[in-house]
């Protein structure tokens, strides 16, 4: 296994590995090392079966299950323990532009972090490419330890301390969608989590945003908006972030408590793109506190 860094400290890529084969511990315990360091790594040139692509998530945690298994009437494409990042309906047929699912999607352009808004949190995504558009559809991710590292320290101390409330009805109701059902109210209900948290294997400090947070506790709403809007900006800055551009057989892992990430434009409605999401959840809470879900799980 080689490692090859995009910058000194976030991304990498990884060459010589098959991750459709189990990995020995000491090579799995260099991919561990490598994207506490990195916080996101990418795989290219793999051949995944679903099951080989989830055999290999297990090691970063237990799975999530998608949260599209929560939305009305939609039916899946794939197991429910993969994220179906695709452009496509449940029968593989391209998506209308009027779909709900289609519109619901589009939160994924957007700056967030995966699972924010759940309870466990998420912790690694893996996101595998089994078809590309020819033009656009890359994903950027931003460093949000480094963007943390750049914050005035007044400015770092006035976050600390304050705990934001994360729901994926915030950040859907940016784009204009707001119809949710009431099972799907009760499913997206929000959780809290702080503005700044501490990555256990790094020990670096991160600031946790995204568009997922709709208020910050002891703040005006308009206040909260702001700040958001100022973090983002300052952590997006180009040089806290990495692009990739998707080539098929891509696999792209990223640790959401210290990563923010989106999809950038293509056009969905014409080129079929298939992208497949497992998603972890952590074992510590981003208050430092164990996740109860997540007590008998191996540590991982």
């Amino acid at each position: 296994m080689e490692i090859f860094p995009v910058t000194p400290r976030f991304a990498a890529e990884v060459g010589d590995i098959d991750l459709a084969q189990p990995l020995q511990a000491e090579t799995l315990r260099a991919v561990k090392d490598a994207f506490a360091t990195y916080a996101v790594l990418v795989f290219p040139a793999q051949a995944l079966t679903v099951r080989q692509h989830l055999d290999f998530a297990r090691n970063f945690g237990p799975l999530e299950v998608t949260v599209q298994r929560a939305l009305r009437g939609e039916k899946l494409r794939v197991r429910e323990e993969i994220a179906d990042i695709a452009n496509m309906d449940a029968e593989g047929r391209l998506w209308k532009k009027e779909s709900r699912l289609r519109l619901f999607q589009m939160g994924n352009r957007l700056w967030h972090t995966d699972s924010s808004f759940k309870a466990p949190s998420g912790y690694a995504s893996l996101l595998y490419a089994r078809s590309v558009a020819p033009i656009g559809g890359h994903t950027e991710f931003a460093d949000m330890r480094a963007a943390c590292d750049a914050l005035p320290a007044a400015k770092r101390e006035r976050l600390r301390g304050l705990v934001a409330e994360h729901s994926l009805m915030y950040s859907r109701r940016r784009l204009g969608f707001t119809e949710f059902t009431e099972d799907e109210k009760v499913a997206f209900a929000p959780v809290r989590r702080p503005l700044l948290r501490r990555i256990p294997e790094s020990g670096r400090e991160s600031i946790y945003v995204a568009s997922h947070i709709g208020r910050i506790e002891g703040l005006p709403d308009a206040e909260t908006e702001a700040l958001v809007a100022e973090l983002v900006a300052h952590a997006t800055q180009r040089q806290f972030v990495y692009t990739h551009r998707w080539r098929v057989g891509d696999l792209v892992m990223w640790d959401n408590r210290c990563t923010m990430h989106r999809g950038t434009e293509y056009e969905d409605t014409r080129w079929p793109r298939d992208l497949q999401r497992a998603t972890t959840s952590d074992r510590i809470d981003a208050f430092g506190e164990r996740e109860p879900a997540t007590v008998a799980a191996a540590d991982y």
